[in-house]
């Protein structure tokens, strides 16, 4: 069985491992052990905290298999984006240009560069072990981020957001960076991702601000904007179920799509209900698979077999092993997924 746990100081090994394994293009996990840390103690420091309203908190969690106790996931949010170092993304935008002599008339697009100082909430990091690429284990590590939002919505910004992997070979190679990025940072696109991580600055330095009209791009750089990697493409499927869209803009090193959605209209925050575990047995048959978390003292979540009973809930004893919960203690609960897509 599986769990979903905050992330602790003794994950940094896993961590590390995880970061190496991913490849290229995820930003939000480098394969630096000093940053990892960095990024262990901020978390450690977020869900410490009680805040009534989002101040750009980083939360990262992990799955931990409970047979061996090692970390094999990992997913996160950031309360709320921008701030001291600000997001950065390219807006995809269209202007017509018409010739009456010529009897032209075209659509031209272009990237307009955005910096948002005050932005929206942001969900990332999410990283799983090959090896554990089943039984509902993705779903449940991308959805649990938003039974913790549901849990305390006030940390979090109205808006959220995520930036999907755009296209990256395995080498490290991106046609936008080529065709766009490497002629102002002359840098690689594994450079430029994880100096994105310690400083942000270059980009302001260098990043070019008037507008890059995409005819002027070479065909394979144009051809993968807003095109999902192929990895996080059950990601973006996932994300769409539970409302999420494309908001019209793209990142700005490998050009993958950006989605959002409002945080109370995420179906998994929407739907989620809570009650009080009424009973626990030894073995529960549910013809439908829950996602349950309780955040008693700290928060747990995992695939649960629960029964909805008058009085509250009834839980399976290796459900209420995973979360720590007992009789009498609140859980959150909601299906794995939308009425619409159950399968």
């Amino acid at each position: 069985m599986v769990v979903i746990r905050p992330i602790s100081h003794d994950d940094l090994e896993p961590l590390y491992e995880m970061a190496n394994r991913a490849g290229y293009g995820l930003t939000s996990l480098p394969k630096d052990r000093e940053l990892l840390a960095g990024k262990i103690s901020e978390s450690i420091e977020s869900f410490a905290r009680i805040g009534q309203k989002p101040r750009g908190e980083s939360y990262l969690m992990v799955l931990e298999d409970l047979k061996t106790g090692k970390a094999v996931g990992t997913t996160g949010i950031t309360s709320k984006v921008g701030g001291f170092e600000p997001f950065y993304a390219y807006k995809l935008e269209t202007a017509v240009a018409e010739s009456d002599v010529l009897n032209v008339r075209k659509e031209i697009g272009s990237l307009k560069l955005v910096a948002e100082h005050n932005g929206p909430c942001e969900i990332g990091c999410l990283y799983l072990s090959p090896e554990y690429r089943k039984d509902n284990n993705g779903r449940l590590l991308s959805l649990v981020r938003f039974l913790f939002m549901a849990e305390y919505p006030k940390r979090f910004d109205p808006l959220v957001i995520a930036e999907l992997r755009g296209v990256v070979d395995e080498q490290g190679h991106s046609p936008f960076w080529e065709a766009l990025g490497r002629h102002f940072f002359d840098i690689d696109f594994p450079n430029a991702d994880y100096l994105s991580v310690v400083n942000k600055k270059f980009i302001a330095d260098l990043m070019p601000t008037h507008p890059i009209y995409l005819p002027l791009l070479a065909k394979d750089a144009q051809d993968v904007i807003g095109k999902v990697h192929e990895h996080s493409a059950p990601a973006m499927k996932l994300l769409v179920e539970e409302g999420f869209a494309r908001n019209g803009m793209v990142d700005i090193f490998d050009a993958g799509p950006i989605v959002q959605c409002k945080r109370d209209q995420i179906r998994s925050v929407r739907e989620s209900k809570t009650a009080k575990v009424a009973d626990i047995v030894d073995a529960l048959s549910t013809e439908q698979p829950m996602i349950v978390s309780a955040s008693k003292k700290e928060f747990r979540a995992c695939k649960g077999e629960i029964e909805l009973l008058p009085a509250g809930v009834r839980l399976s004893s290796r459900t209420a092993m995973a979360l720590n919960a007992k009789v009498g203690d609140s859980v959150r609960y909601v299906t794995m997924r939308p009425a619409s897509a159950a399968a």
